[in-house]
């Protein structure tokens, strides 16, 4: 099973309940929207093994262990990339993902791997529990999800709070081999990814191909520096882009989430 389940799951005996495990990959529907399982020899994929590559072997420096997935408004496909790129990363030989659906607004998540939405970080940041006990195993050992949980009345107090900051600190602290995706709400709409931001290396911005205007990706380049941003992702593209932004990376990716 994944590391980090296993180890939050050692140091928080006796939790009490069970951790769902979900199906073979083989019996995905098409519900869950991943790719990266249900066409794992498509270019669709392939762009996500692109992408985790670009992210695990930088020209320079160290991976980002902790990264942001966010967009500039709803409907761009962010948590479809982050639940493809978590996917991904977690079928390589070594590395392990815990992946957080942190837009308590509209948690999406859990659909993508056809997962239930009654517990998660909505639930634990409320009811100080045992963190393993909200946390999910999947289809892959090495891919642990921690669904956003049923929405809150207050969304931005939650993600704001020191609780929130602590548990990004506790799971980041645990293993060198794990990588924690966050499925932020985006930051032009919402006040709180501002805070997680502080507390990630890196933010992969989802932008919707031909309908994401310019001057918003801009505005949000603006306010987390060039330096954080890895790079942006676009999504529902068809063919080639035709787009002069100088980031990273130009993926195409068809989606309906997120």
């Amino acid at each position: 099973m994944g590391k980090i389940f296993n180890a939050l799951e050692k140091s928080e005996k006796e939790s009490g309940r069970p951790v769902s495990l979900k199906p073979d990959p083989l019996n995905v529907t098409e519900e869950w929207d991943l790719i990266s399982v249900q066409k794992p020899h498509s270019v669709e994929a392939e762009h996500f093994r692109a992408l985790k590559n670009s992210i695990l072997f930088p020209e320079s420096g160290n991976p980002p262990r902790t990264i942001m997935v966010t967009s500039t408004s709803h409907g761009e496909g962010k948590s479809f990339v982050a639940s493809n790129l978590a996917v991904a990363i977690a079928s390589s030989i070594d590395e392990h993902v815990l992946l957080v659906d942190c837009d308590l607004h509209k948690p999406t998540v859990h659909s993508m791997f056809g997962l239930e939405n009654n517990k998660g970080l909505s639930t634990y940041l409320t009811q100080n529990g045992k963190l393993s006990s909200f946390m999910v195993k999947t289809f892959l050992d090495k891919l642990t999800v921690l669904p956003g949980g049923p929405p809150p009345i207050n969304p931005s107090e939650l993600i704001s709070s020191e609780q929130m900051r602590q548990l990004i600190t506790e799971v980041e602290a645990r293993y060198d081999d794990r990588y924690i995706l966050l499925d932020a709400p985006p930051p032009l709409i919402t006040s709180e990814t501002n805070a997680l931001a502080k507390h990630v290396e890196g933010i992969l911005l989802v932008v919707k191909h031909g309908y994401t205007q310019k001057d918003r990706i801009q505005d949000v380049i603006d306010i987390y520096g060039r330096e954080k941003i890895l790079g942006v992702v676009y999504n529902f593209a068809r063919g080639k882009f035709g787009l002069d932004y100088d980031y990273k990376y130009r993926y195409g990716y068809e989606n309906k989430k997120g």
